[in-house]
């Protein structure tokens, strides 16, 4: 691989994996979405699948990432800015205009305190592709910005780290996107996917 710039593995507080030409399952929230406590026992399984075996921690971290999501659907404490339309309308096109550029967009879905995104980074030149963390850093940027504008608020308004999922295959895709648009379904927040305005699905399920 050419792009000297492109880091396959790093680690922050979770075990982030880039592959070039990858699809990938993002989800970043809102800044003090999750409680100290709530924080504090998902570090702590975190840790424990760290020392299972490999063949195990795929599995282990579906189920993990199945817990914290379930955290944030509930709300447990902070602020719910994605639930002001204007906000959730910039975040949604802010996720479009890149579609096709940097990125081929899957699908998303916008909550209440929570985004989930499914893309595939686009190569910009022979063998290079775009940055999956510059991406999200880019979008996050952008979008906190402008919302603390039409908030008339300012400081920190993304959590810096985002979960990401390298995704395998076309099952594992179907999967995916399955639970991304049914999000708000299981939010109890509509009966049907298709009634949720701020979700997009490219893929054909």
């Amino acid at each position: 691989m050419n792009n000297l710039r492109f880091r396959e593995f790093y680690r922050r507080r979770l075990p982030h994996i880039q592959i070039a030409g990858s699809t990938y399952f993002v989800t970043f929230r809102l800044k003090n979405s999750l409680p100290k406590s709530v924080l504090e026992k998902l570090a702590e399984e975190s840790t424990r699948i760290k020392e299972l075996p490999k063949n195990e921690i795929d599995h282990a971290y579906r189920d993990w990432f199945g817990k914290f999501d379930e955290y944030l659907d509930q709300v447990l404490c902070g602020e719910e800015f994605l639930k002001n339309e204007q906000i959730a309308d910039l975040v949604a096109e802010s996720i479009h205009y890149r579609d096709g550029k940097v990125y081929e967009l899957v699908s998303f879905c916008i909550m209440s305190n929570h985004v989930h995104l499914v893309f595939t980074p686009l190569e910009k030149a022979e063998d290079v592709f775009y940055n999956l963390t510059e991406i999200l850093q880019s979008r996050k940027r952008y979008t906190a910005r402008q919302s603390n504008l039409i908030l008339g608020r300012s400081g920190a308004f993304w959590k810096g780290e985002s979960y990401d999922h390298v995704i395998c295959d076309e099952a594992e895709l179907e999967r995916i996107v399955k639970y991304v648009i049914n999000n708000p379904v299981k939010a109890g927040l509509v009966d049907d996917p298709t009634m949720w305005k701020w979700s997009d699905c490219k893929h054909n399920l």
